[in-house]
């Protein structure tokens, strides 16, 4: 099957599913209206018959909201929090244009009939669900269908360094992705390899590379630094056939990605650093943090109490360890977290915790494989020593290392430190790279939002039910 007609076949499929799904919510919603009416007793009841013509036109207006608005783009991934925000605002969209579409249409026709208000509300709010499921289930079977090797493109990486290895790695851990390495095109003339995978040869051997092999995509992943000038040079020999271009972007462009533009006296500037959580927005997540942190510890007391006993019964020691991190704006404060190693663990002074650790404890390992040893830090949330969502706290040893060979690795430290954070929920914590950390940290801080927390939250959660984090060591 030609990589033509596997991009029909997947937007073919998605708006099969959708307009299943639509139609599915319609008759569940007038089913609903029936069973449960709202806010007023039914007349009449109509047959569903009756209302088949608009059943089309709600079907039709999903798909043609849904076209407009990009959304049978042929993503690689994305975030399931954005796919269900879009579908939520999509349908939204639809149901009030499908709406006002019958009754424009039918009007003084023998399909004129009224649009109950119980099932338009009912109708919309399972066609968000039933979309949004039917979607992430279409999601999953592609990303099966391409671990199988079906609709991968061949994409070729141009880059050397952290950001050229780190594409890499992604790409071979992630064969869900649907990407066939072709291999490495060097910035730096001195690698043989990158990540395990040839270096086919130089930026100026490009064009040849390009001739000789046959590519879909090609990303460009250069190292932080690199002349606007060169990155411009690279694309402009990449432009050729209908190879798809996609640039990794560097720590300027992680910091800037909401770039606004400010006015002086006429002068216009670029405004890079308007700093997201100040103000009203300040008390706004605070109270956030409370409610959350309350609800937190009453809603979890008893799985709270179960690990405390079991920590207790596995091994000597308290329960809880007390460790020194620093905080909002430089400040130190005691982070609890639950034991989830020996007593005697840092006899020998702080150490930076590895895979397969012997320090650990059995029941410690699962914890901190699930995170969960970090549930007793809703009590620093309560305190104000912590938020829900943040960059997460080091300790003051590793930040006074940090500061000294990361660039405004310390800015960060201008929000409180988080229970979870952007770069955490991204997969890069235990022995990960702290540029790489950092720049999620940075990019948070520049980006914050309210969409932004629940977001992350959300992914947190999800990430403790159903997945196993192979970095938290």
């Amino acid at each position: 099957m030609s990589r033509t007609q596997v991009r029909t076949l997947y937007m073919l499929s998605m708006i099969a599913v959708d307009m299943l799904m639509a139609a599915a919510a319609f008759l569940l919603g007038y089913r609903a209206r029936q069973l449960v009416p709202f806010p007023t007793t039914p007349l009449e009841i109509v047959g569903f018959a009756n209302y088949l013509p608009m059943l089309v036109v709600q079907v039709v207006t999903v798909v043609v909201v849904f076209y407009v608005n990009r959304l049978y783009h042929v993503a690689r991934a994305h975030s399931r929090a954005d796919m269900v925000y879009s579908v939520f605002a999509a349908v939204s969209v639809a149901t009030m244009l499908s709406v006002a579409i019958s009754a424009m249409t039918f009007k003084n026709t023998i399909f004129e009939l009224d649009f109950p208000r119980a099932m338009v509300l009912y109708a919309w709010l399972l066609g968000v669900i039933l979309i949004a499921l039917g979607r992430e289930t279409h999601r999953i079977v592609w990303h099966q269908l391409r671990a199988r090797g079906i609709g991968h493109d061949q994409v070729l990486i141009v880059g050397s360094g952290e950001a050229a290895e780190a594409i890499v790695r992604l790409i071979q851990l992630s064969p869900g992705l649907g990407y066939d390495l072709v291999g490495v095109v060097n910035t730096n003339g001195n690698e043989h390899r990158t990540a395990g995978v040839k270096v086919l040869g130089n930026v100026s051997d490009l064009a040849d590379i390009l001739e000789q092999e046959d590519v879909q995509e090609i990303i460009i992943a250069l190292p932080e630094g690199t002349d606007r000038y060169d990155i411009a040079r690279i694309v402009s020999m990449c432009q050729r056939g209908s190879i798809s271009i996609k640039i990794y972007p560097d720590l300027f462009e992680f910091i800037t990605t909401g770039i606004t533009i400010d006015d002086l006296g006429g002068i216009p500037l670029l405004n890079v650093r308007d700093i997201q959580l100040r103000g009203w927005r300040l008390s706004l997540k605070r109270g956030i943090d409370m409610i959350g942190a309350i609800l937190g510890l009453v809603i979890l007391s008893p799985l709270m109490m179960l690990f405390a006993f079991l920590i207790r019964l596995e091994s000597p020691g308290s329960v809880f360890y007390c460790q020194e991190r620093m905080g909002l704006d430089g400040q130190a404060f005691q982070m609890i977290k639950y034991r989830s190693m020996r007593q005697d663990a840092e006899k020998d002074g702080p150490g930076w915790t590895t895979k397969n650790d012997p320090r650990r404890t059995k029941l410690g390992a699962w914890l901190r494989s699930k995170n969960i040893d970090e549930l007793p830090q809703l009590i620093n949330v309560l305190l104000g020593e912590m938020s829900l969502v943040g960059p997460r706290p080091e300790r003051p040893i590793y930040v006074q290392k940090f500061r000294q060979s990361i660039p405004r690795y310390m800015e960060r430290h201008r929000e409180k430190a988080g229970m979870a954070g952007w770069a955490q929920v991204n997969g890069l914590r235990g022995d990960s790279s702290i540029a790489e950390r950092t720049k999620y940290d940075l990019w948070y801080v520049e980006n914050w939002s309210i969409w932004l927390d629940i977001r992350i939250i959300a992914r947190a959660v999800w990430q403790t039910l159903f997945q196993r984090d192979s970095n938290a060591y």
